[in-house]
């Protein structure tokens, strides 16, 4: 493998150990992170960003131009909504960081990728996209819409040359793993190396550890009747509650057959 990558959110977790794990192998890597990354290299070029930012756009535009081309670019960007008091102030930072910042970044790097006929475009989704999570409603949407976009472009560019992997972690070692039970959690060099398997294979999606995604395929089974009783619980009050004919003030039909 050759060529250079871009990695954006490379400053922890999967991103830093993925930038690790590229640079030890030789490739060159540009990395755009909000915090400083704990990185040096002379193969590295770390470039200080917020993917939420208004210029974002104009700031990618200038990366690739002045950098590139990339070979691939691997979207780790992420976060959760860590406030639970006051969690609905956060919910939108999460979904434009975790869905429309990579989609930003692919609408930025597509051009010069089909102009080549060659491209890769790697973001971190999650095997929670298939879950209806009461205590993160905004993490578990945002990679929901992720996954159903990448997938969606991949088939779309299928004939390009240009490549699109969903990629779907379980529980991964870093902050973001706050849950109090973390059942099959893998650390970061092992997402790290899955993320370069992933390089070399182009999948349109990857779902791992094979455990963890059976887990979530039975809780997505045992979970769903909760949402369709709650829905027609709804029903049902509201059905209650109308009043009965004649006294909503609309006309009593008083005709005989």
């Amino acid at each position: 493998m050759d060529g250079s990558l871009l990695v954006i959110g490379n400053s922890d977790g999967i991103g830093l150990a993925f930038s690790r794990l590229a640079l030890a192998r030789g490739l060159r890597v540009v990395g755009l992170s909000r915090s400083p990354a704990p990185l040096a290299h002379e193969n590295l070029v770390q470039i200080r960003t917020d993917v939420t930012a208004s210029d974002y756009r104009d700031l990618l535009t200038r990366v690739q131009a002045e950098q590139g081309p990339f070979r691939a670019a691997i979207y780790c960007a992420g976060i959760g909504n860590e406030d639970d008091l006051t969690w609905w102030r956060g919910e939108g930072r999460v979904i434009e960081l975790n869905f429309l910042g990579a989609v930003r970044s692919l609408e930025v790097l597509l051009p010069i990728w089909l102009e080549q006929g060659a491209g890769h475009f790697v973001a971190l989704s999650s095997l929670a996209d298939a879950l209806t999570v009461r205590d993160a409603p905004s993490y578990c949407s945002s990679k929901a819409g992720l996954s159903r976009f990448l997938e969606a472009a991949g088939l779309r560019l299928a004939k390009s040359g240009v490549a699109v992997s969903n990629v779907r972690f379980g529980f991964v070692d870093t902050k973001m793993a706050r849950a109090p039970v973390r059942p099959f959690m893998i650390d970061t060099d092992e997402a790290a190396r899955v993320l370069w398997r992933v390089l070399e294979t182009r999948p349109l999606r990857l779902s791992h550890p094979k455990r963890a995604l059976a887990m979530v395929t039975i809780i997505r089974w045992l979970t769903a009747p909760v949402v369709w009783f709650r829905r027609d619980r709804s029903r049902a009050r509201r059905n209650a509650e109308k009043p009965p004919e004649g006294q909503d003030g609309s006309p009593r039909d008083e005709t005989e057959g």
